[in-house]
């Protein structure tokens, strides 16, 4: 069965199957329900090599990731298809596994598969594929990497709004002495989250102790090595925060092997708010970056440039919020 099929059975011509199935504004409203109808009752599926031939868009967005492993990024995967999904799109995955040659590899997959933009959550990026898909006139969005250009927008992260309520809130409970586990050297991501912390220290009168400040590489085992070092220190925090919640997770699993009370002996903030934060012992205080609102975002963001993929780039922005739970507490006297 093929769309003259459908149009057969809708009483329409094939040009009006062709434009439902690739969304046209230039069909009827009824017309369009009737044959999305019939295509469902017959369960037609679209060539989408022929559509993409014929109209030069495959209605694919790619979306690039660096850690499956994270579950902040399966989380986001669900609430990004379902977007996808309700508009009548498709994705195309890949992960980077923090490898930068991954990336030149993938870009050059979507390119063949000819994506009609893509999403770029991996931070770990050089100019060069970016140059080869905006070449290509495929547009891209990237995540906290702060350039925008023609064909390239960038969904930034607000860390200030939410490490700052943090900070305050430790501050609340008494602790001064506050260290950071930060997340892999050299990733411009990792700086911006070390300098939000930083800024919301000096912005609460605290003194940032160089010593407090360590890093790890956004896993659990980089919470753990991250912790290790904090507890070894002849005058070790009283509160720390974490890059985000799986390193936290690595603090808090190093702790309890130490015997270090949670949040009696050190209180601990994480940052994203995965679902697994909040059923751990203890509960987690972490720093939540909105799934939904990020895979928005990044929707918006990529269908901006469907009229135009050469259209001037946007920066969006995307705000964080403190959730307290029982991973924080008073400050108690050390004996």
């Amino acid at each position: 069965m093929d769309m003259r099929d459908i149009a057969k059975i809708a009483g329409v011509s094939s040009a009006t199957v062709s434009r439902v199935i690739n969304g046209s504004n230039l069909v009827r409203p009824a017309t369009a329900e009737h044959v999305r109808k019939v295509i469902e009752e017959t369960n037609f599926v679209p060539n989408g090599s022929a559509t993409t031939l014929k109209y030069g868009k495959s209605s694919t967005y790619g979306l690039i990731i660096p850690d499956i492993t994270n579950p902040f990024f399966p989380e986001f995967i669900h609430c990004f298809e379902g977007i996808l999904v309700e508009k009548n799109r498709d994705m195309l995955m890949a992960t980077t596994d923090f490898h930068v040659s991954k990336i030149q590899q993938t870009i050059r997959r979507m390119l063949v598969r000819q994506v009609d933009g893509v999403a770029l959550l991996a931070a770990e990026i050089e100019t060069g594929p970016i140059e080869a898909l905006l070449h290509n006139r495929v547009p891209l969005v990237t995540m906290d990497r702060r350039m925008v250009s023609r064909g390239l927008s960038d969904v930034s992260i607000d860390f200030a709004s939410g490490m700052r309520e943090a900070v305050k809130h430790l501050k609340r409970l008494r602790h001064r002495k506050i260290a950071y586990i930060g997340g892999s050297a050299g990733l411009t991501i990792s700086d911006h989250r070390v300098e939000a912390f930083k800024q919301a220290m000096v912005e609460a009168g605290l003194k940032v102790n160089p010593a407090y400040v360590r890093v790890g590489d956004y896993r659990i085992t980089g919470g753990e090595a991250g912790m290790a070092e904090l507890l070894g220190l002849k005058d070790p925090p009283t509160a720390v925060m974490a890059v985000n919640d799986l390193t936290a997770i690595g603090a808090l699993r190093l702790m309890h092997r130490q015997g270090v009370g949670v949040p009696d002996d050190i209180s601990v903030v994480g940052f994203d708010d995965i679902a697994l934060s909040d059923i751990m012992y203890p509960p987690l205080t972490t720093i939540r970056l909105p799934r939904q609102e990020l895979a928005e975002v990044f929707f918006k963001a990529l269908d901006a440039f469907r009229k135009d993929p050469h259209a001037a780039g946007i920066q969006y922005v995307v705000s964080t919020s403190l959730v307290i739970r029982d991973s924080t507490g008073p400050l108690r006297p050390r004996s």
